[in-house]
């Protein structure tokens, strides 16, 4: 699925909250996309009320050509978020282009969420797959790494192979493990509502 705009750029834009790993999620798509021959890798956070909770919003640039851009994202072709209260208390869903992804972690279906926009929906209850997974710091479930799981069922412009590369090179064997099966329940728990204008 091709959904990079007319530069031959994919933009992606996260939110969460903050220690929701947002940031992290966003650097380790870039990284796994590099593995997959995208040259054109950047991610960034965007700074601003940095403490526990507060929402934050990151991002992550692919294309197949080296990206000279880094500046925020302002019209993402995808979006993808962690807190499914951000989409009302965030405006989450500002400037998604026509066409783009809505990307929400939440046990609602799609057509569940009453969300209308010129843009296609995928939900995945990455919170479950997190808790059966037993990722679990400080009492929360960690879901960011398992979105990277819905992210890839729902553009295919990455692998779960892939995905569990980058997480061997970046947890201990034990942990990679535990995230790559977060990644996995999530891949395949997501739902997909294609509207007829979207990819």
């Amino acid at each position: 699925m091709n959904m990079a705009h007319d530069s031959g750029i994919c933009e992606i834009r996260w939110h969460g909250r903050g220690g929701q790993g947002a940031i992290t999620s966003a650097q380790m798509l870039a990284d796994t996309a590099y593995s997959e021959q995208y040259l054109g890798v950047t991610a960034s956070p965007t700074f601003g009320a940095e403490r526990r909770g507060a929402p934050i919003t990151a991002s992550t640039r692919l294309s197949l050509k080296p990206v000279r851009i880094f500046s925020q994202i302002e019209t993402p072709d995808i979006v993808i978020v962690l807190d499914s209260t951000l989409l009302a208390t965030a405006n989450a869903t500002q400037g998604l282009k026509a066409g783009g992804w809505l990307i929400v972690n939440t046990p609602e279906k799609p057509d569940q969420l009453g969300i209308s926009g010129d843009f296609s929906i995928a939900t995945a209850n990455a919170t479950l797959a997190a808790q059966k997974a037993g990722l679990i710091v400080s009492g929360s479930a960690m879901v960011n790494t398992a979105m990277l799981g819905a992210f890839a069922r729902t553009t295919e412009m990455i692998s779960l192979e892939s995905i569990h590369n980058t997480f061997l090179r970046r947890f201990s064997a034990q942990a990679a493990q535990k995230n790559y099966e977060a990644a996995s329940l999530t891949f395949e728990s997501t739902h997909l509502l294609r509207r007829c204008n979207g990819n």
